[in-house]
């Protein structure tokens, strides 16, 4: 796995196990994510370590982009979950974005999308990152 530094986290993609791909683009007061592939068991120990990363330099708010996610599990989930309750604890939002049908399903069967912040918007950020 390679950790960026705070400068490098925009320009150069992290990679975790090859099934997801996390690039992070921070901004002032906030900072997007972009997931891709597979959010799974066999992902979540990375992915949690890269997201509390993210939490230690993100502003008040953390986007989740889940749009090029093609599939994710229950350990994806429960990742999701743990980070968007460690986020609360520092007064920082988590916006889960544009999650694809089978995420959004399995958001949707697991009730999440009532406790997770949930917006099926592509352009969430584009907003934001003017």
């Amino acid at each position: 796995m390679t950790t960026p530094t705070a400068a490098s986290a925009a320009a150069s993609p992290v990679r975790v196990p090859d099934e997801v791909g996390m690039p992070a683009h921070p901004r002032p007061g906030h900072t997007i994510i972009a997931l891709s592939g597979t959010v799974d068991g066999a992902a979540a120990p990375a992915l949690r370590a890269h997201l509390l990363g993210a939490l230690r330099r993100s502003g008040r708010l953390l986007i989740l982009d889940l749009g090029e996610v093609a599939s994710a599990d229950a350990a994806g989930l429960a990742v999701l979950v743990g980070i968007r309750r460690r986020a609360a604890g520092l007064g920082i939002a988590v916006l889960l974005a544009a999650p694809g049908p089978q995420v959004a399903e399995l958001l949707r069967v697991t009730g999440l999308d009532r406790v997770l912040t949930v917006h099926p918007a592509p352009d969430v950020h584009a907003g934001l990152a003017a």
